[in-house]
C-alpha cells in the first residue's frame, strides 16, 4: 500500500507532458562532403519558448536529446568567416524516434556556387540513423486524406508495406502489415501501449483530432519495441503551445439518399454488417490546447462523438410482423494531455484517453431478420489510459521513466433482457418464424493492465549506448459461456400461432408471450457461469549501440530479451530463450543518398484467446480426465503430462428433456455429475507450453533525395516467421483422400471408428469405450493450440514522395510487390485434414500481389485543396470449397446414408471430421477434391476517392471556416476484393473447382459522400 501511495504522488507530482526524443544532425561541407567540426548548431522552437545548442563533433555530428515533441523546430549553423549558415525549418518530431537532419554549409571559397546549390542540399528526409523500414504521415497530410469518420485505421493502408485486412471476425483490426494477421499489430500511443491483448487491435480507437504523427514501422526497428513479429503502429499525439489553438467540427454520412446504390451490405466502422438504406452518420467534437504557464506548462483536450443510424427489417409474416427497427452504434473518445517543462533538464508528461464505445444489436436483421428487440443486446468496448512519462537530460546523458495503467472491459453481448431465457420459435411446419428473449450466450471480458518502462541513453565519443526494462502486467479475465437462464426450441401448432398474432405484441414480442402449452422440442442451459482467468507478465530488457563509423557510416548493434508467462501454459516452464539481436548499416553515398539494411529477430507476446480458449472449452469431469489417461498412456499426449496442470473446469452445457415451457431446470437444478456430458471438442493447455512466435527479418533499402521536396526510397524485406499459433487434434479420424472419393463424403459414424480412441454414437448419445468402460462424458476430439506455424514473406516497396514546397501540387507514390505463404492463418486455424499442415502451405489470405497506392493533392488557388487517392490492387485468394449438394454422405461399405424419411445425405464435411467451414471464428475448412489452399484468385479492385477542402479566412487568417467534401469510390466500382472484411463472409470462399463461377457474396462499399464543416481558431 505505502508503494502504491508513492506511485501515486510521483504521478502527480508529475503533472505531465512533453514526449521525449532525439534529434541526430549531420553537418558537412557542401562540395567535399566532410565533416565540419567544432560548428555551433542551434536548435529553437518558438511554440514552446525552448532553445540549445551543441558543438559538432570529429564526424561532424552532434545529438539533441530528451526534447519535447510539441510544436516545430528550426535548426541552424550561422554564417561563420569560413562557411555560410544553413538551416533547415518546421521540423517535426515523432514518438519514440530518432530523427535526422543534415546542414550543408558552403565555403565562402565557393560562394559563387552557394547561391545556386545551398538551399537544394538540405536532406532532412533522408533517414540516416539506421535500417529501419518505416513510414509516417503527418495531421496535416491526415487532414488532406479522404478520411471516413475521422478514424485512423482508414487511413493507415495508405503508407507501404499496409493493406486492408480479411480477419475472421467483425471487429477485427482492419489493417495488416506486410500481409500477416492483423491481430499481430503492436499498437502504441507515444511509445506506450495501446493493445487489446485478449484478442489485438486498438484499446483506445485514437481519432484524427488528437493524432500530430502516425508512424508505422515495418521491418528492422530498434530493440527499444517488441512484443510484436510484424509491425508497430506508433501515433504522436498532439500537445499545446504557448498560442491557444483548437477546432470545432461536425461531420454528416446522409446515407442512401446519395450515395450509389448497391446490392451488398456495407459496414460500419466497427467492421460489421449494416443496410445501406438506414444508414447515417453524424459526427461532432471539439480540440483545444494551449499554455497553462508560458513556456512551462501547456494542455491539449479533444472530444469526438460518432453516432451511427441503423435502420433494419424484422420480417415474420407468420406472426404478422413486418417493421423497421432502428440500431444505434455510439463513439464518445476522449483525450487529455497535460506537458511539463519543469526546467532545461526535467520535462515531463500526462496522457488520459478515454473510450466508451456502444455496438446496438437491437434487432432485426439484414434481409429481413426474425431476431426480436426482446433479443438484442448492445456490444461495449470501453477503454481507459492513464500514461505519465518523464524525462531528464544533462550533459550525454537521459534518464526516461515511464508509466502506464489501462483498462479494457469488453462485453460481446450485453442482453437488454438479462433475466429472460433465449427461444427460437417455429410454426408449425418447423420453419424459424421469431427468435427471443436473450442472446443465449455471454462473452464479458476485462483486461486491467500495468506497464513500467526504464530507459537510459548515453552519448559517449561515437557511440550512443540505449537501455532499458519493461514490466507489462496484465489482468484477465472472462466471463463466459451460454445462457443461465435456458434456451428452448419451441414449435406452436395452429392455435398457439394465431393467440400470439391475436396479442397484436408485433415487434415488442417477448419470450413471456409465448403460450406455456407451447411444445419443447429441446432445451439446455449453461452450468457454469463463472469468471476465470491469469495474469499475463512480459519482462523486457533490451541494449542498444548506435555507432557513428564516420561521417557517412552507421552501425546500430542491439539485442533485446523477453519473457511470457503464458509460454508455460501446460508445462513446467515456460519459453526462456527469446533472444533477439539485431542490427543494422546505413551508408551515406552522397549528402542526398544513403544504403540501409539489417538483420533482426523479432519475438511476439502470446495472444491471451489462446490461454483462455484452454481454460474455457476444458473440462475436469471424471470421464475426460479418463480419456487424458488413455491418450498419455497411447502415445498420444506426452508420458510426462500434468493432467491436472493442463485442465480447468471450464463452461458446459447440459440438456434436459420431457420440459415444460418456461419450466426447464437452471444450473442448481440439474442433478448431479449432469456436468459429464458428451462434447464434440473439448482443449486443454500444451502439455509442452507455447513458443513464442517470432520472425527473422532481411531488408535492404536505397533513399535519394532527388530535391529538397521530393524523395524516393526502395525496400526489399524477406520475413521469415516461425512458431506461428494453430490447432493440433489428438484425437483426429484417419486420413481421407477426397480427390480419390469422387462425389461423396465419409459419414461422420465412418470417421468416429478410425480415430485413436473411437467415439460410438446411438440413440442413447455419443460415448467411448475405454478399458471396457462405456464413457459419456468424453470429447470427440481434444485439441490444443501448437506453435508450429510457419510463414515467408517477400516484398520490394517503391516509394516517390513530393512535398509541396513552393507549388501548387503534391504527391506520393507507392508500389508494391510481395509474396506471402503460409501453413497457418489464425489462433484457430485447423488443417483440413487431421494435423496435416503441409498440405496448407499456400498463399496467405491476406496474399496481395501488387499494390499501387497513389496520393494526389492539387492547389488551384489559395485555401482550396483537391485531393484524388487512388487504390489499385490485384485480387485476393480464393479458397475453393465443396458444395454439400454434390457430395453424397456413404458409410465404411460405401453406401449411401439415408435420413429419417429415406432420403440420401449430402455434407460438405467431405473427410467426416465434422469440422466442415461455417463458423466465423475459424480460418479453414474442406477443399473442393484435388484444390489446394487459396489456389485461385478474384480480380483486380480499383478505387479512387477525392476531396475537396475550402478554407475561409477569418480575421486575417487567425481563425478559418473549413469546408470540405470527401467521395470514396468516386467511380462506384463493384470491388469484390481489396476491402477490410470478414472471411467467412467475403468472396474468398468459393464453391466448386478451380477456375469456376465467383458467386459475388459481398463488395466494398459503392459510392458514398461525406461532408465536414470545421471551425479552427
Amino acid at each position: 500500500m505505502k508503494q502504491c501511495f508513492s506511485l501515486l504522488v510521483f504521478v502527480i507530482i508529475s503533472c505531465a507532458s512533453y514526449s521525449q526524443e532525439h534529434l541526430n544532425v549531420n553537418v558537412t561541407a557542401l562540395l567535399t562532403f566532410k565533416p565540419v567540426q567544432n560548428s555551433t548548431v542551434y536548435i529553437r522552437n518558438n511554440n514552446i519558448g525552448f532553445f540549445d545548442s551543441a558543438i559538432t563533433d570529429k564526424f561532424g555530428k552532434v545529438s539533441f536529446a530528451g526534447l519535447p515533441l510539441n510544436g516545430t523546430y528550426k535548426i541552424y549553423v550561422p554564417e561563420t568567416d569560413k562557411f555560410f549558415g544553413d538551416s533547415s525549418v518546421n521540423v517535426e518530431l515523432k514518438s519514440n524516434n530518432v530523427r535526422s537532419v543534415s546542414l550543408s554549409l558552403a565555403s565562402k571559397k565557393t560562394s559563387l556556387l552557394s547561391e545556386v546549390v545551398v538551399r537544394s542540399r538540405n536532406t532532412t528526409l533522408i533517414n540516416t540513423n539506421n535500417a529501419e523500414v518505416s513510414s509516417e504521415m503527418t495531421s496535416k497530410e491526415i487532414e488532406e486524406l479522404p478520411v471516413e469518420g475521422r478514424d485512423i485505421t482508414q487511413m493507415l493502408y495508405r503508407l507501404p508495406n499496409v493493406s486492408l485486412a480479411t480477419g475472421f471476425f467483425s471487429e477485427a483490426p482492419n489493417v495488416s502489415i506486410n500481409g500477416a494477421n492483423s491481430l499481430y499489430n503492436s499498437y502504441l500511443i507515444d511509445g506506450l501501449d495501446n493493445n487489446e491483448r485478449f484478442l489485438g487491435g486498438q484499446m483506445f480507437p485514437t481519432p484524427v483530432g488528437f493524432v500530430k504523427n502516425i508512424t508505422v514501422l515495418t521491418n528492422n526497428y530498434s530493440v527499444e519495441y517488441g512484443n510484436t513479429a510484424n509491425g508497430v503502429i506508433n501515433i504522436t499525439p498532439k500537445g499545446g503551445s504557448d498560442s491557444v489553438k483548437g477546432e470545432v467540427f461536425f461531420l454528416t454520412h446522409p446515407g442512401s439518399a446519395i450515395d450509389g446504390k448497391t446490392n451488398f451490405p456495407l459496414r460500419d466502422l466497427s467492421g460489421n454488417l449494416i443496410n445501406q438504406g438506414g444508414f447515417q452518420r453524424y459526427q461532432e467534437g471539439f480540440a483545444i490546447g494551449g499554455p497553462i504557464v508560458k513556456d512551462k506548462t501547456f494542455y491539449f483536450i479533444d472530444y469526438e462523438r460518432t453516432n451511427d443510424i441503423k435502420d433494419v427489417s424484422l420480417s415474420s409474416p407468420e406472426l404478422g410482423v413486418n417493421a423497421t427497427v432502428r440500431n444505434t452504434n455510439s463513439w464518445d473518445l476522449i483525450s487529455l494531455k497535460i506537458d511539463q517543462h519543469w526546467n532545461s533538464h526535467w520535462n515531463s508528461s500526462l496522457r488520459t484517453n478515454i473510450g466508451l464505445e456502444s455496438l446496438g444489436f437491437q434487432g432485426g436483421g439484414l434481409t429481413g431478420g426474425i431476431t426480436f428487440p426482446s433479443a438484442g443486446y448492445y456490444e461495449d468496448r470501453n477503454s481507459l489510459l492513464i500514461a505519465n512519462k518523464n524525462s531528464y537530460t544533462k550533459g550525454n546523458f537521459t534518464s526516461e521513466t515511464n508509466f502506464e495503467y489501462s483498462r479494457f472491459h469488453w462485453n460481446y453481448a450485453r442482453p437488454i433482457n438479462e433475466s429472460s431465457p433465449d427461444v427460437t420459435v417455429l410454426d408449425p411446419s418447423g420453419q424459424a418464424v421469431a427468435y427471443l428473449g436473450n442472446p443465449g450466450y455471454a462473452f464479458n471480458s476485462s483486461q486491467n493492465a500495468v506497464q513500467v518502462q526504464q530507459k537510459f541513453t548515453i552519448h559517449k565519443a561515437n557511440h550512443t549506448f540505449k537501455f532499458g526494462l519493461e514490466l507489462v502486467s496484465s489482468q484477465q479475465k472472462l466471463y463466459g459461456g451460454g445462457d443461465v437462464n435456458g434456451s428452448y426450441l419451441v414449435m406452436l401448432d395452429s392455435s398457439q400461432l394465431n393467440s400470439i398474432v391475436t396479442l397484436n405484441k408485433r415487434k415488442n414480442l417477448t419470450a413471456y408471450d409465448i403460450p406455456a402449452s407451447a411444445q419443447v422440442l429441446a432445451y439446455n442451459a449453461e452450468l457454469r457461469p463463472s469468471s476465470f482467468g491469469k495474469t499475463q507478465n512480459i519482462y523486457t530488457a533490451y541494449a542498444e549501440d548506435q555507432w557513428s563509423v564516420s561521417n557517412r557510416l552507421n552501425a546500430v548493434m542491439g539485442l533485446r530479451y523477453d519473457y511470457d508467462n503464458l509460454s508455460k501454459g501446460g508445462a513446467g516452464k515456460g519459453d526462456y530463450n527469446n533472444i533477439a539481436p539485431r542490427v543494422s548499416l546505413n551508408y551515406r553515398l552522397t549528402d542526398r543518398s544513403a544504403l540501409r539494411g539489417g538483420y533482426g529477430i523479432f519475438y511476439d507476446k502470446i495472444l491471451y484467446t489462446i490461454y483462455s480458449d484452454a481454460l474455457q472449452q476444458n473440462s475436469t469431469n471424471a470421464d475426460y480426465i479418463t480419456q487424458l489417461q488413455y491418450m498419455v498412456s497411447q502415445g498420444l499426449l506426452p508420458a510426462n503430462m500434468n493432467i491436472p496442470g493442463g485442465t480447468f473446469n471450464g463452461n458446459v452445457t447440459a440438456s434436459a428433456s420431457n420440459v415444460g415451457y418456461l419450466k426447464g431446470p437452471t444450473a442448481g437444478d440439474f442433478p448431479a455429475g449432469a456436468n459429464n456430458v458428451f462434447s464434440n471438442e473439448r482443449r486443454i493447455l500444451n502439455p509442452n507450453g507455447y513458443q513464442n512466435p517470432y520472425s527473422q527479418q532481411i531488408s535492404f533499402g536505397y533513399q535519394y533525395q532527388v530535391s529538397r521536396k521530393m524523395l524516393f526510397y526502395a525496400d526489399l524485406v524477406y520475413n521469415e516467421s516461425y512458431h506461428l499459433p494453430r490447432l493440433y487434434y489428438l484425437n483426429p479420424p484417419s486420413p481421407w483422400n477426397a480427390a480419390q472419393h469422387p462425389g461423396v463424403a465419409r459419414s461422420e459414424a465412418s470417421a468416429d471408428s478410425t480415430r485413436p480412441v473411437p467415439i460410438y454414437t446411438y440413440a442413447t448419445g455419443s460415448f467411448s469405450i475405454i478399458n471396457g468402460q462405456k464413457l459419456y462424458g468424453v470429447a470427440r476430439d481434444v485439441v490444443y493450440t501448437d506453435m508450429g506455424g510457419r510463414s515467408r514473406y517477400i516484398g520490394l516497396s517503391i516509394n516517390l514522395q513530393k512535398e509541396k514546397a513552393d507549388d501548387k501540387y503534391s504527391y506520393r507514390l507507392i508500389y508494391t510487390l510481395s509474396s506471402l505463404r503460409n501453413n497457418t492463418e489464425d489462433v484457430n486455424f485447423r488443417a483440413q485434414d487431421g494435423n496435416n499442415y503441409s498440405a496448407e502451405w499456400g498463399p496467405s489470405i491476406n496474399d496481395r500481389t501488387h499494390i499501387i497506392n497513389a496520393i494526389f493533392n492539387y492547389f488551384p488557388v489559395n485555401n482550396l485543396t483537391l485531393t484524388v487517392a487512388a487504390l489499385i490492387q490485384s485480387g485476393q485468394p480464393i479458397n475453393r470449397v465443396p458444395n454439400a449438394q454434390d457430395f453424397v454422405v456413404v458409410d465404411n461399405e460405401g453406401n449411401p446414408v439415408l435420413d429419417g424419411s429415406g432420403n440420401k445425405q449430402y455434407s460438405n464435411d467431405l473427410n467426416g471430421d465434422g469440422n466442415s467451414f461455417g463458423a466465423a471464428y475459424v480460418g479453414n475448412s474442406d477443399r473442393y477434391p484435388g484444390a489446394s489452399r487459396n489456389i485461385d484468385r478474384l480480380p483486380w479492385s480499383k478505387q479512387f476517392d477525392f476531396s475537396a477542402q475550402y478554407d475561409f479566412l477569418i480575421k486575417k487568417g487567425k481563425q478559418k471556416l473549413v469546408v470540405r467534401m470527401d467521395v470514396f469510390n468516386i467511380l462506384n466500382t463493384v470491388n469484390l476484393s481489396g476491402y477490410a472484411n470478414n472471411a467467412t463472409q467475403s468472396n474468398q470462399i468459393q464453391f466448386g473447382p478451380v477456375g469456376g463461377p465467383i458467386i459475388k457474396k459481398n463488395a466494398g462499399a459503392p459510392r458514398q459522400v461525406q461532408f465536414g464543416v470545421q471551425y479552427k481558431f
